[in-house]
């Protein structure tokens, strides 16, 4: 294997000092014009391409900003992405994007991951709802900012949507269209979003002078398109089928309706239907999705800027803070059905 080109292989091809090459790289406008374009030569014949890695140990400072997300085939976390990603790319900062996919071991081996790279902070939704995760990586003295989510405990930044009243609207809606019995297709008990989402809908049973027992709840392992399949067959061997379907997302809301259609069971005649996170395909499904939208990019968007706010220049006068957006319930055609 050839040997990488280092920053004395240059200064020996140009004649000059480390210190100048460096200079030259660094600090351009300290060399003079011969002297740099004869290093700059040297740089480009020879291949030369410095060391970041090195070059920000040295300074203490990365340029790269982590985010952990939950799930990367659910493009509401994409649109998370897209926001840090513009954030960060206006400070010169990259980011490394990574999926904990909805595995606690998983999320702790990419912290661990952060934490040997020293990443300038981390974005992080958390996928452990113990919380041991963040209190092993706050340890490491790394910076970081909750997404979509508000845990208990978390004296940190956060950026998160009001999913309860993000439930409220969702099952208001239903029952403003006269349904009296709803499903709500919840996903993993453990995660934060999962029971404020329920806590919304239960708020709303609660306005129109209706029990829990008004409420069904289906869990799910997980929050994806197979998970809601599932629900949508468990759905349909009910006995007293609900007439309407709150989903805790937009991915379980797809599959929900992926089992119906195949069933024979029509939305919203039969069943109505309303997911969470109002993602693109939720306009582009088969029946146009009625959801509760979440400003993902947004979110991101803010996450970065209060990690950036918190490691740049002015960090000793940073304060942590919680933001909480508000949700916007999106009515399609899912929902629609006279009753």
């Amino acid at each position: 294997m050839a040997r990488s080109v280092g920053i004395k292989d240059v200064a020996r091809a140009a004649g000059v000092s480390v210190g100048t090459v460096s200079n030259v790289i660094n600090r351009p406008d300290t060399v003079g014009p011969d002297t740099r374009a004869r290093v700059l030569s040297a740089i480009d014949r020879l291949g030369y391409v410095r060391s970041e890695s090195a070059r920000q140990l040295r300074a203490g400072r990365s340029r790269i900003m982590g985010l952990l997300v939950l799930d990367m085939g659910n493009p509401f976390f994409v649109d998370v992405a897209r926001g840090a990603e513009r954030a960060a790319r206006e400070a010169g900062l990259g980011v490394m994007v990574c999926n904990s996919a909805q595995s606690p071991g998983e999320e702790a081996e990419y912290l661990s991951l952060f934490a040997e790279q020293r990443v300038r902070g981390v974005l992080l939704t958390p996928a452990d709802a113990t919380g041991r995760n963040i209190a092993a990586f706050r340890r490491h003295d790394i910076p970081f900012v909750l997404v979509d989510r508000v845990a208990e405990g978390i004296t940190e930044c956060s950026v998160s949507v009001d999913d309860v009243a993000g439930g409220t609207l969702a099952v208001r809606h239903l029952l403003d269209a006269g349904h009296r019995s709803i499903a709500y297709v919840s996903g993993p008990p453990g995660f934060n979003q999962v029971r404020d989402r329920r806590t919304g809908a239960l708020a709303a049973l609660a306005e129109a002078g209706l029990g829990p027992e008004a409420l069904r709840e289906l869990p799910t392992e997980r929050l994806d398109v197979a998970a809601g399949r599932d629900a949508g067959a468990r759905l349909l061997g009910l006995s007293d089928r609900p007439t309407a379907v709150f989903c805790a997302n937009d991915l379980l809301a797809l599959g929900v309706l992926q089992s119906l259609f195949a069933a024979g069971v029509s939305v919203p005649d039969d069943l109505a239907l309303v997911g969470y996170d109002d993602i693109e395909f939720a306009a582009a499904a088969a029946v146009p999705l009625t959801s509760v939208r979440q400003p993902a990019a947004t979110m991101g968007a803010l996450a970065a800027g209060l990690l950036l706010e918190e490691t740049g220049a002015s960090a000793g006068a940073h304060e942590h803070r919680r933001m909480v957006l508000q949700p916007e319930l999106v009515v399609r055609r899912s929902s629609l059905a006279a009753r």
